[in-house]
Order: structure tokens, then C-alpha cells, then sequence
């Protein structure tokens, strides 16, 4: 009765418990186990369990990927989303990892990887808490220049989508955009689009 007294704590203390953290404190993961089949935990993904009364948003793909992949930072369209400043609708989780990064192995969601390294990794990242999980997203101003600069891979129609929806919605300044333009070496590419939108 305590061990599953200890693993509803961290449940509800964390949003998301892992089979790591009742490992940590000494209990047998086969507990786990047996509180899903009696409907006290509720199985998101391989190794990640919450309990069945947590009432979790529309962001739980996003809780799961930052749980267990807690140096990666939410980018591209997952981050257009978060911010609500794009219409696209994926059914990944776009991440950025920095090079070298170990990656995961994802059952579900679908992730979409991004390896990206130096300034451009560590500028304009945003804690947030979602549910008691902290997830790391890339601010409006960082992930418009990101869509510029992998526009190969999201369409040069996103990134441009979300120049003029984060500029007309007043969600970042148009200093802002240009500062993460010029640590992601793409003022010279976003500065036509951004005169147009003005």
C-alpha cells in the first residue's frame, strides 16, 4: 500500500510518472504494471504513466517527448502550434536536439527531429509548465526564423504564414525576429518577406 501511495505522489507531484522514477525510489516496476490493468494509472507511451484522474490538455504528445527527452526543445510546428500562430496541424512533435544528442526511441508520438548546434540550439528557448511537466519551446520570434531556416522541410508557405501572423497578432516585435534571424543566418532570406508584411 505505501509503494503505490509513493508512486500516485510522484504522479500527481510531477504529472507524469516513469518507470526511471519508481525505480529510483525502490519500488518494482511490475507495480506499474498492475495499477494500469486496475485503472489507477493510465499508459501514455512505453515508460510513461499519469494517473487516471489527471485531466491532462491538448498537450500531452508535447508532455510526453519533453519527459523523456528533457535536453530537447519543442520547434518548427509544434512550437507555431503551442503559440497558436499557425494554422498547420501535425501529427508529429517537431524537436530540435543538439548535435551530438542522444536521441530516444519514440513507440508514440510520432517525432520529427531536428539536429541543430551552437547559439542557434540555445537562443530563444522558453520554459514552460504544462500539467507540473516543464517543457522547454522555442519563443515566437525564434521559431519564425527557424521555419525560414529549414523552410526546406517545413514549406517556405509555413514560414511565411508565420512571419505574417506572429508580426500582424503583435505576438513578438519585428527587433525580435530579426535578432533570432541573424543567430540562425537567415536576415539576408527573411528581410524581403518582412518588408512586405510591414
Amino acid at each position: 500500500m505505501k509503494n503505490r501511495k509513493k508512486i500516485l505522489e510522484i504522479a500527481k507531484k510531477k504529472g507524469i510518472v516513469t518507470t526511471r522514477d519508481v525505480e529510483k525510489i525502490g519500488v518494482p516496476r511490475n507495480l506499474i504494471y498492475k495499477m494500469c490493468d486496475e485503472g489507477i494509472l493510465i499508459r501514455h507511451s512505453r515508460g510513461l504513466y499519469s494517473a487516471s484522474d489527471t485531466d491532462f490538455s491538448e498537450h500531452i504528445s508535447l508532455i510526453e517527448v519533453s519527459t523523456k527527452s528533457p535536453d530537447s526543445v519543442i520547434c518548427l510546428i509544434s512550437a507555431l502550434s503551442f503559440h497558436g500562430i499557425s494554422t498547420q496541424l501535425s501529427q508529429e512533435v517537431w524537436i530540435a536536439v543538439k548535435r551530438g544528442s542522444w536521441i530516444p526511441n519514440y513507440d508514440t508520438p510520432s517525432v520529427n527531429v531536428t539536429v541543430v548546434s551552437g547559439a542557434a540550439f540555445e537562443f530563444g528557448v522558453e520554459k514552460h509548465e504544462i500539467n507540473g511537466v516543464e517543457i522547454k519551446v522555442y519563443s515566437v520570434a525564434k521559431t519564425v526564423a527557424d521555419c525560414f531556416k529549414f523552410r526546406n522541410k517545413v514549406g517556405l508557405d509555413v514560414a511565411i504564414e508565420s512571419l505574417k501572423e506572429a508580426v500582424i497578432s503583435h505576438r513578438t516585435s519585428v527587433d525580435k525576429i530579426m535578432e533570432s534571424a541573424e543567430v540562425c543566418r537567415v536576415g539576408s532570406i527573411i528581410r524581403p518577406y518582412l518588408e512586405t508584411v510591414i
